[in-house]
């Protein structure tokens, strides 16, 4: 398992650094390039899935691809609340792609705690099994309750959020972007000063806070922090449902990584396909259920004899299936606004 760390940390560097340099300047991504970002991470993915198949058998690569597909399917709806974040905090298109670049750092280091708690629970009793099977299915219910609610959706006032109300608790805040930068120190913020005229430079001086901190926060970083956590609640749903999937660590988190590398490519590619993909939540909801009975009947199968294993190549094919399903319905029947 010790070459499989190596190998995965490998890819993970190569592909970040080069994902890095790629995207060093700040500019609106275009459909064509999100969609080439979004094939070379999937291909990126489809490598160590093939490393797997050669150096640890076809079952270690069926848990891989169906770990990487759930965690991708599943991250659709936090991409969805990610534009809504976007949209509220009027952030231009050109400095989305760092907001994100920062968030799924921020998202590589909660997932690896979560995966190393969660699966490290799974393994002391089936009986943690049957729990993490009734938290996905918790899950299902709550995405239901949520679509339900969809004709009487309301725009959240990220205000109110919990990381708002912490960056303000911890930072004074200055009211206005700064390109790209999440904060200013006093010599930017006098150069800012010198800008403005007339009351709102009077203003910005006579504020106490300003004048005591040694960084000033930008709206792009509270825009950061909401997605950060935001991101972290969702990590709760897709967790347990990625490790009902296989108890090893490093399948776990190696096919969350891989899903979550790409999702800022595949954020812009649904910003422009959120209209048409209108089935895929309720494929997603499906994958859920069954992940849940997968969970439970192999708990059941072990604790008192009755019950159903689903092998890996069996649960790939389940979930490539129902998710497939969703998307060709999309596509065949889009739902009628």
């Amino acid at each position: 398992m010790g070459l499989d760390v190596l190998v995965f940390l490998a890819f993970m560097i190569i592909a970040l650094v080069i994902d890095f340099k790629a995207h060093q300047n700040d500019q609106e991504i275009t459909l064509k390039s999100a969609g080439l970002w979004s094939l070379f991470w999937v291909g990126t993915a489809l490598l160590f899935a093939l490393y797997l198949l050669w150096h640890d058998g076809k079952a270690s690569m069926s848990l891989f691809l169906t770990g990487y597909v759930l965690e991708k399917a599943l991250s659709v709806d936090n991409l969805f609340v990610m534009m809504a974040i976007f949209a509220w905090f009027d952030v231009p298109e050109m400095y989305r792609h760092r907001v994100l670049y920062y968030g799924i750092l921020g998202a590589i280091i909660f997932r690896l705690v979560f995966v190393l708690i969660g699966s490290g629970l799974l393994h002391l009793s089936a009986y943690v099994e049957i729990l993490f099977g009734v938290l996905v299915g918790y899950s299902c219910v709550v995405m239901l309750k949520n679509q339900a609610k969809e004709e009487e959706e309301k725009i959240e006032d990220y205000s109110q959020h919990l990381a708002y109300k912490l960056v303000y608790k911890f930072f004074p805040v200055y009211p206005k972007l700064v390109g790209h930068d999440f904060f200013i120190n006093k010599t930017r913020l006098s150069e800012l000063e010198r800008s403005l005229e007339g009351q709102d430079a009077s203003d910005l001086h006579h504020q106490s806070a300003f004048a005591k901190a040694k960084y000033i926060a930008t709206p792009l970083f509270l825009c950061l922090a909401v997605i950060e956590l935001s991101d972290v609640m969702f990590a709760f749903d897709s967790v347990p449902a990625v490790i009902a999937v296989s108890k090893e660590p490093l399948i776990i988190y190696s096919a969350m990584m891989f899903a979550i590398l790409g999702l800022r490519s595949l954020y812009f590619v649904l910003e422009v396909l959120k209209g048409y993909l209108v089935y895929l939540e309720k494929s997603v909801i499906v994958v859920l259920g069954f992940i849940s009975l997968k969970l439970i009947l192999g708990a059941s199968k072990h604790l008192f004899g009755v019950g159903l294993e689903i092998g890996p190549s069996a649960s790939l094919y389940v979930v490539l299936g129902v998710l497939g399903a969703g998307i060709v319905a999309s596509l065949i029947k889009p739902k009628q606004c």
